[in-house]
């Protein structure tokens, strides 16, 4: 015969064991790292992993090779950021370049126009040589990921902008603005589209995200009515500017005039 009570009692106490058991297994864990240990590992060009790695990334890299290397266009002389007092011609090349692409994209976007547009003399991380030109010649030139932004100034934050070219005696590339000054480095005139600064006047400014965000101190940025991010690299620009052309055409009109 079974003996109920006996049996019922078993079971309680296997039910609150179980029940137990789960509210262990439940409970959270607090994991805390005590220690980072990190070691250098050497690669050994003549393991037989290498040569198998370098076997099977090959044909990417000489598509990218093939890619970068192809000819795009042709430069009739080397542009260098080196030669030149207030402006060079690769500043030019790229400030013209960036003011037409831009204007283009800014307007169709926006149905606004830019009136400058300025780039950053330190920027500039390559020559352009002389001969043929490929999407390579632009990574040189300009490896960073910045892009396109216009900012909406006022005239007297231009002046700012006028004033801050002129001290810092650097051929920043600048297109759309003519600075006059005198021998002693003072500011005679300010024109944008070939008219003086009204200080009141909004203007539109293309330049780069690192320099609107108050990059080599151009706080004049930081003053600003509005910000329009054109997502558009600048190294970009230049490869689709090289595509589009078959020799490239350098301005040598002088942004800032000795009178």
């Amino acid at each position: 015969m079974i003996k109920l009570k006996n049996y019922s009692i078993e079971m309680k106490h296997f039910v609150l064991f179980i029940t137990f058991l789960i509210f262990i297994s439940c409970s959270t864990n607090q994991y805390n790292v005590s220690k980072i240990e990190g070691r250098k590992i050497e690669i050994n060009q003549e393991l037989p992993i290498i040569a198998e790695f370098e076997t099977f990334i090959k044909p990417y890299r000489d598509h990218i090779n093939k890619d970068l290397d192809s000819v795009l266009a042709f430069a009739p002389e080397t542009l260098d950021k080196s030669k030149g007092q207030w402006q060079t011609n690769i500043g030019n090349f790229m400030a013209d370049v960036c003011f037409e692409k831009a204007s283009i994209l800014f307007e169709k976007r926006h149905q606004k126009k830019i009136d400058i547009c300025l780039l950053n003399h330190g920027g500039i991380r390559s020559i352009i040589p002389k001969g043929s030109i490929t999407s390579r010649t632009a990574f040189e030139v300009m490896p960073f990921e910045n892009s396109i932004n216009v900012i909406a100034l006022k005239g007297a934050q231009i002046e700012e902008m006028a004033t801050y070219l002129i001290s810092e005696k650097k051929p920043h590339p600048v297109s759309g603005l003519k600075i006059n000054i005198n021998a002693s480095n003072e500011i005679i005139s300010i024109l944008v589209n070939d008219k003086t600064v009204n200080k009141s006047q909004t203007y539109y400014v293309a330049t780069s995200d690192y320099l609107s965000n108050g990059g080599d101190n151009m706080t004049f940025f930081q003053k600003n009515e509005g910000v329009f991010d054109l997502d558009y690299k600048i190294r970009n620009v230049l490869i689709d500017h090289f595509k589009e052309v078959d020799t490239l055409k350098v301005s040598t009109e002088k942004r800032i005039i000795i009178n």
